[in-house]
């Protein structure tokens, strides 16, 4: 039995005004929530992840470490954590860091953006990720330069963000 996510809609000031099924949302552009999560290693490594092919939305490209809705009825504080655990299998703290408009860019989803740091292992949804990767900023940074298409829009706008205002010796 597979029962669609339910998600809130929200208008421009990121309050409720209804609660549509995941394919309605994403079909009509609305405006919802999402978290992402950039896990940091004690050496500085960010881990990234790439997309499973199947997913709906940016398959097969790089994203941030975990990330996802806010399902309806929950907060960015209660999704985040949750989304840790589903997508890597670890819990630790976070630490909100920005939140971004909806826009094309995040697919109509006001986004908070977390941080948080781990070095022990992960064990990835291969539901979700097909693949993980711990990479320096700088290089990461280099990549996305050269390759922008191998990763989302939504990462490629909040890993700039995150340089520009959290590690600008990058």
């Amino acid at each position: 039995m597979n029962t669609e996510e339910w998600f809130d809609v929200v208008d421009e000031r990121v309050c409720v005004i209804d609660r549509r099924k995941r394919s309605d949302v994403h079909l009509e552009c609305l405006r919802h929530r999402a978290v992402h999560i950039l896990l940091f290693r004690s050496d500085g490594a960010l881990l990234t992840h790439l997309r499973s092919d199947t997913k709906d939305e940016f398959p097969g490209v790089w994203t941030s470490s975990a990330a996802g809705h806010v399902s309806a009825g929950e907060s960015y504080e209660d999704t985040a954590p949750r989304e840790l655990q589903e997508e890597l299998g670890i819990q630790c703290a976070l630490q909100r860091l920005h939140k971004f408009d909806a826009c094309p860019e995040t697919s109509m989803e006001f986004t908070v953006l977390y941080r948080g740091e781990w070095d022990g292992d992960v064990a990835p949804d291969p539901g979700e990720i097909q693949c993980v990767k711990w990479i320096q900023p700088a290089e990461l940074k280099q990549r996305v330069a050269e390759h922008p298409e191998n990763y989302s829009a939504a990462f490629r706008l909040q890993f700039s963000w995150y340089i520009e205002n959290i590690d600008s010796g990058i």
